[in-house]
This record gives C-alpha cells, structure tokens and sequence, in this order.
C-alpha cells in the first residue's frame, strides 16, 4: 500500500487527537448514522490520552484493486466566473447537526457552506441562501422538517438528508414534491430501488463498500475467520449483510452479532468473540458505539484486527477510542480532498474537514453551478443534476438512471 506522502493527496478525518488537538493532515473521514440519539458517555480512551490519528493507505476500485488518483485541476469551482445573476435562489441542507453523532452531519454542512461562501464572494448579483434544518439522526425527526423543507418553494435543492434512516423515512416526500435532494452519505443500496426520480446518491453505495472490504479483509490482511457485528441501524444491517455475503466462508457464524444503537455495554459480544479467536472483527455500525466497543474488546484481552466503515471513519472515533483505537482499519466510499482544498476549509472553519465533507462541497457546488446556469425551481435543477458530467475535488460526478455514480472508489485508512 502506498504511504499517504506518496499520493500528494491529504485524507478525510485525519485530525490528530491529542492533548493540543493537533490538526494534521485531513480530507474525508466517515459516514453519517442513521439514528443521533445514542449517549456515549463513559466511553474509555479521550482526546487527552491519545495522539493517534486516522491516516490514508489506499484508494480500490469496485474489484478490490488500487485505482489511480484523478487529477482535480479541472475541479468544478463554485465562485464560476462571477457574473452570475439570480434572485430569491436557496437550497436546504438536513442531516443531524446536533445529537451524538452530530459530527458526521456537521462535516458534510461545513463542507457546503465553504462552497456557498465561495459563490456568494465571487458572485454579487447572485446570492444564495442555505436553510438548514436538523433531524439529530433520527428517522421520524427527519419526517417533521421534511414537510416545512417540501412546503418552501424557495428551496429547490436539498443537501441531504445525511443518513439512510432518514433518507429512507422522508425520501418519498422529497420526489412527490419534485425536490432533487442529493445525499453526501446514505449509502444503503435499497434507496435507488424505490422509484425515486429526484434522489441523487454522491458517493457509492454499501454493495460497493461492502464487497471491498471483503476483499480487503481475507485477501489482503488474510483473515481466515471474521466475526461481523452490526448495529440495528438501516446503514448497519445493509452493510453487515454486504460484507457476510462477500466474506463467504471467511465468516463466522459462531462471533456474529447484533448491538443496538446507543448500547454501552458490550460485554456479551466480547466474551462471544473471545471464544472464536478471530483474525479479523468488521463492525456495520456509527463511531458513537464503535469507540466504546473496541475498548472494551480490548479491555477484554481481544487483539483480533478491528474494521469498520465510513459510519466509524471519524475523528470522534479516535477521541472516544484513545489507545483502543490503534490500528483499527476504517473504510470510506469517499476520496479525500486536495491540500490546498484542506487549507480553506480549515481557515474558514477552524477545525479539519471531517466525513463527506468533500462530498458536501462538491453537491453543493454543483447545485450552484445550476443556479449560475439560469435555474430558477425544482424541474430546472433536477433537469441540470441528472445530466450532470463533471469533475469534482473528490471525484467525478455523473448518475445513472437510479441516482447512482457511475463510479465508485473505496479509500482504506488506517488508526495509528
């Protein structure tokens, strides 16, 4: 695997947490949940006790293979070329942006409002507002600020919503309303099954995902025997059921498990797990009962390789973890952002960029760009969204039929 100085790229969720929080290099982390509500308190390990960080090691292909880096200098810029000119344009963002997992939605909404303040600069005759609106996570929330987000006609371009939970809850209320609403981070594939005509996934789904780390797991770290936990979210339970599949006969039925989102203790599935000596435990969940259980594996001598996807992949995850958290591999169906790109966000938002923020950025611009174009309601943007082509700082943009990215690159990190 290459190092991360080698690919002249910097990764999401790379905070350094340490007593300083120092900031290190950073570009795309994790995934958002699918419920916020759950309380991690008395996690072990804090940001005081740990200088780990989460740190890029390659970026795979759809078949498990190393892809190459796409050159960004051609990336779709929002300020455009500052002779823009609207009037009364707004698009919405709605994922958790409070809630124990708030991070998640937080990072894809600094990433949006780092390309709105960008347009807004360059572009005097054409400012755009952004409403936002929080659902903490939580499907039935989500449903509550669905119908003031659908009732705006002002709005014709939704950010969101940020996990599949919610997505899953409000997304029918989004396409009857003709509402294009275009997710950075809900990742369960059912959602482009379900006729949905004005969705837009901005990153690949858990098929993809979940298939890679397989591949990754047994080819290769060579894990012979996997245990695979999961949460009780729809994210979780989609990608824990990808991964089995994938794994094959490398899963064993004996270790795997269910947790429940906001569960504290994980003692039953430690001792379950410890009876196994696996090579290898993926973990289908958010980092909120990521951190605590990791400690507590190994609080319970378990060294088996802990992995977990882009619902882990978060900084948060290496503060709640501390020393738990040290080689933990952590995946991401996302594409960090270039340094320079690392560096404005970082300047606007006094913190690193965290999950999806790359993809927060980069949706949001290209609802920007349709607005730039002469966009004024919901047909016009979900007219310029679907035959969208274009490079973004993270990847290429363009949908098939269904509301899925042509193509889908997996990132592997590791905790160290």
């Amino acid at each position: 695997m290459r190092s991360p100085n080698n690919r002249g790229r910097v990764a999401r969720g790379a905070l350094i947490v340490g007593v300083a929080a120092t900031l290190a290099v950073a570009g795309c982390s994790s995934k958002s949940t699918d419920n916020g509500s759950s309380d991690t308190s008395g996690t072990s390990g804090s940001a005081s006790s740990t200088s780990l960080s989460i740190k890029p090691q390659t970026l795979l292909d759809s078949e498990g293979k190393e892809a190459p880096v796409a050159s960004v200098s051609d990336a779709a810029n929002p300020a455009g070329d500052g002779s823009a000119t609207c009037s009364g344009s707004t698009l919405a963002m709605a994922g958790a942006l409070t809630g124990a997992n708030a991070a998640l939605g937080q990072n894809i909404l600094l990433g949006a409002k780092l390309a709105l303040d960008e347009h807004n600069k360059a572009n005097a005759n054409c400012q755009v507002e952004l409403k936002q609106f929080d659902t903490e996570g939580d499907p039935q929330k989500a449903t509550q600020v669905a119908g003031p987000i659908t009732s705006d006609t002002s709005i014709i371009g939704l950010l969101g919503p940020a996990f599949s939970g919610e997505t899953n809850a409000t997304g029918a209320q989004f396409n009857q309303a003709g509402l294009p609403f275009l997710t950075a981070s809900a990742t369960n594939p059912s959602l482009t099954e379900k006729g949905w005509t004005t969705f837009f996934r901005g990153l690949g789904n858990d098929n993809s995902q979940g298939s890679v780390v397989a591949k990754y797991l047994t080819g290769t770290l060579n894990a012979k025997k996997v245990c695979v936990v999961q949460d009780d979210t729809d994210y979780g339970v989609g990608l824990a059921k990808v991964v089995t599949e994938s794994l094959g006969g490398a899963a064993d039925a004996a270790c795997s498990a269910s947790v429940k989102s906001g569960q504290k203790d994980f003692s039953a599935t430690v001792s379950q797990i410890k009876g196994e000596n696996a090579d290898a435990i993926w973990y289908s969940g958010y980092y909120a009962e990521a951190a605590p259980f990791v400690s507590q594996l190994r609080e319970g001598g378990v060294t088996s390789t802990f992995a977990s996807g882009d619902g882990t992949n978060d900084p948060e995850f290496v503060k709640q973890a501390g020393e738990a958290a040290k080689d933990a591999i952590l995946t991401c169906p996302c594409v960090p952002g270039p340094a320079e790109w690392v560096k404005k966000y970082t300047d606007m938002n006094k913190q690193a960029p965290g999950v999806y923020s790359v993809e927060g950025y980069d949706l949001t611009t290209i609802m920007l760009k349709g607005i730039d174009s002469g966009v004024k309601d919901r047909a016009g943007m979900l007219n310029f969204v679907k035959s969208y082509n274009g490079q973004g700082i993270g990847k290429k943009y363009q949908w098939n039929d269904k509301g899925e990215l042509s193509n889908a690159l997996i990132e592997i990190y590791k905790v160290g």
